[in-house]
Parts: C-alpha cells; sequence; structure tokens
C-alpha cells in the first residue's frame, strides 16, 4: 500500500517553479504575480488563502490579498474583479469560494477575465477543457491528474468512479480521466445524491475519488481491493483533544479503507497541497 503524498509533491512543483521564475528574473522578466480576494472573515477561507499567499513568497511570485467586508454588495465586489482585470500588473487572480449568500458567486466568477483566470471557473476556460482546448485547469482536478502522473498509477483502460459531479471538481475530474491522454484514458461513472446502489457501483472502481463533503462516507465495504483511493474532502470534525477543538478529516475513512486500497491519499497532506501547487503552475501560464 501506498500513501500519495501530496505534501511532498507539492513542495517538489514548487522547487521546480521557483527555479523556473529565478532563471526568468535573471532574464529580465517580470514576476509573475497572483492576487487573492478574500470575501469575509471565513476562517477556513482565510487559511486556505494564507497558505496560497505563503507558496507565492516561497517560489519567487509577487502576490496581492484584497480583503472585503462580510456585506459587500454584488455589484461592489464585482467593481473589485473589473478593477483587478484592468491591472496590468496582475497576471492571475482567485476570488476564494464560498462567497456570502447573498451573492451570486457564478455571476462574479463569470466577471473574472478568462485570461486572468487562473482557477480555471470561468466558462470560456470550462469550454475549452470539454473541448480539449489548452485552457486553465481547475486546480484540484489538476492536482490530481499531476498526482497519478508523478506515482506512475496507471490509468488507461481503468474503471474510475468519482463521488460528486460539482463544476469545480467532480465534471471536470470526469473530463480529464476521459480524455486521449496520459493520464486518462478512463472509463469514469460520476456518481451523486440521486445515484442507487452507490456501493455496487465504487466497488467496481481501480480508481475512486470522493469529493462530496461528508467525512467518512467511505467505507471498507465500498472499496475494491487493490483500487487507488484519491480522498478531496476536507471536513472539520470535533475534536476535543485538539487545541482548536477540531480537526480535518476526509470523505473517506482512512483507518478502515487503507488496508484494501493499493494507494490512497491522506487528509490533510493529500490533495489539498496539490490545488495550491497547481494554481501556482495556472500562475506561471498566465505570465508566460
Amino acid at each position: 500500500m501506498m500513501i500519495l503524498d501530496g505534501k511532498a509533491t507539492s513542495k517538489a512543483i514548487q522547487e521546480e517553479i521557483k527555479e523556473i521564475v529565478a532563471i526568468r528574473m535573471a532574464s529580465g522578466q517580470k514576476r509573475p504575480h497572483l492576487a487573492a480576494v478574500i470575501v469575509g472573515d471565513n476562517p477556513a477561507s482565510r487559511s486556505y488563502v494564507g497558505h496560497k499567499i505563503k507558496a507565492c513568497e516561497f517560489v519567487g511570485f509577487d502576490s496581492s490579498l484584497i480583503e472585503l467586508p462580510e456585506n459587500i454588495r454584488q455589484d461592489e465586489l464585482i467593481d473589485e474583479v473589473q478593477a483587478l482585470n484592468d491591472d496590468q500588473a496582475i497576471d492571475g487572480f482567485i476570488v476564494q469560494l464560498p462567497l456570502p449568500d447573498h451573492i451570486d458567486a457564478q455571476a462574479v466568477l463569470e466577471a473574472v477575465a478568462p485570461e486572468k483566470d487562473v482557477d480555471g471557473f470561468h466558462p470560456i476556460n470550462a469550454g475549452k477543457l470539454s473541448l480539449g482546448i489548452p485552457s486553465y485547469l481547475p486546480a484540484t482536478p489538476a492536482g490530481i491528474l499531476e498526482m497519478l502522473d508523478r506515482y506512475a498509477i496507471e490509468t488507461a483502460g481503468k474503471h474510475a468512479v468519482i463521488l460528486g459531479r460539482s463544476s469545480i471538481v467532480g465534471t471536470p475530474m470526469a473530463l480529464l480521466l476521459s480524455r486521449n491522454a496520459s493520464p486518462g484514458n478512463c472509463t469514469v461513472t460520476i456518481c451523486h445524491s440521486r445515484t442507487q446502489n452507490l456501493a455496487e457501483i465504487t466497488r467496481t472502481a481501480d480508481i475512486l475519488i470522493a469529493a462530496i463533503g461528508k467525512p467518512h462516507f467511505v467505507t471498507s465495504d465500498m472499496i475494491k481491493p487493490g483500487a487507488v483511493v484519491i480522498d478531496v474532502g476536507i471536513n472539520r470534525i470535533e475534536d476535543s483533544t485538539k487545541k482548536s477543538g477540531f480537526r480535518l478529516t476526509g470523505d473517506v475513512d482512512f483507518d478502515a479503507v487503507v488496508e484494501s486500497a493499493s494507494a490512497i491519499t491522506p487528509v490533510p497532506g493529500g490533495v489539498g497541497p496539490m490545488t495550491i501547487a497547481m494554481l501556482l503552475k495556472n500562475t506561471l501560464q498566465a505570465r508566460t
């Protein structure tokens, strides 16, 4: 059984990006510049953005953090997005999700200029992905693909089952795994809340990707022996032994599944760090 170490893999990718930036700087080119917009005071969002800013510093990117109040109007937020679109110093930027309930997140994401959309969420970039045209890939699916590649996990001809159909993870993941590429060439099944006989389907998966946001949802009886298990979930559950009062856990019951899987990602330290690495990679592409 192999632990797919996203933290170590992300660090290796960041080292590669750092070297590329240093070479470009030595030739007189501009540093890539990533900006992040955060609305309100969501602790998880602040933590995620903090990790992204720290990663920018490590690889030699410039970074900017735009902090906006929880009660900002949607039109005001879109004005902020437009200002970043127009700012020639900014190569790419993200609007950290989730946004407050009174904001239409899709309208905000559509306001981001596609060429600066390093999250890969704009409909133009999503459309390019579906057509196999080069574009910014959503960072989490791209990170999973990169991890499969770097750990030399065979995907061609394999059955991949994805739990979750979100536009951020599930749907683009299905497109990437089914495309004629390496990694890729999987037969893909997407499962969701209306899927019947779920465990019967997951037990046929050579590669199982859990992205549904339910802690410990995937149990040992849902796993085919020898399957590769990718856990996208990041859930907070109460834990009185922790100073914070909680701990992070995935959608997979790791302790129960680890003996059945041939390879598995931990939480934390699996998919999360890979997401940050791919965001940096997209920003480097935006600067090219």
